[in-house]
């Protein structure tokens, strides 16, 4: 069977995150402390020579915060790293910058609409709704899988993006709840295979991110 491994990565932290801001398409830099998950994701991919070290690509959203991301994993694997605009986060339009809270108050039918996961609805000005998101993450996932057989790869992207794969890989209908988690820079994996697409192999593992967390507490207190 001609399998190929895939590591997927949320990007790091940025300032909008720790605000409950909706980023969507904005191109938000990492913070302080996203800019030091990037770097212990990137060792923990790396480190002691071990099965993830062999990573023949990357492939991260054209967005900052994850190519940022992706750029420290390249680096440490000494592999080459390409810009997708088909990983990009989905666009949230007219909603993008404005906080959870504050869209609850101000639109609180399409909010409703929004958490109930409505697939056929888009926020003012947004260019996709759920189901033109997750048809563009899975063409854009299935077409560098296809051409990485018997490789590992990594995919760095967003939030929506994740929540995506994890739904393609466990079979999980767009508008179920979800019960899993979308850290930032927690490393997820999955396997790809013609004949049966995603399946989840892996999620959420974070344990390489306590250090990143002491040393951004440490520069912010500089």
């Amino acid at each position: 069977m001609h399998l190929t491994r895939i590591i997927a990565i949320r990007h790091g932290e940025t300032a909008w995150n720790a605000q409950r801001r909706l980023q969507g398409h904005i191109d938000i830099p990492l913070n302080e402390r996203g800019r030091a998950q990037a770097q212990a994701v990137a060792q923990a991919l790396t480190e002691d020579g071990g099965a993830d070290s062999a990573i023949a690509a990357v492939y991260a959203s054209d967005l900052e915060r994850a190519f940022a991301t992706g750029r420290a994993i390249a680096e440490a694997a000494r592999a080459p790293i390409t810009a997708l605009p088909g990983l990009r986060e989905r666009s949230f339009g007219d909603w993008e910058g404005r906080s959870y809270a504050d869209l609850s108050v101000e639109f609180p039918a399409e909010a409703e609409r929004w958490r109930k996961r409505d697939p056929h609805w888009s926020p003012p000005g947004a260019e996709e709704n759920l189901l033109q998101f997750r048809e563009r993450i899975d063409n854009t996932v299935r077409d560098l899988a296809s051409r990485h057989q018997e490789q590992q790869v990594v995919l760095v992207a967003h939030g929506g993006v994740l929540d995506v794969l994890y739904r393609l890989a466990t079979g999980l209908d767009i508008q179920a709840p979800r019960t899993w988690a979308l850290d930032n820079a927690a490393i997820n994996r999955l396997l790809w295979t013609p004949e049966n697409g995603l399946t989840l192999v892996g999620w959420g593992d974070a344990r390489h991110l306590d250090d990143a967390l002491d040393l951004a507490i440490g520069d912010d207190a500089r």
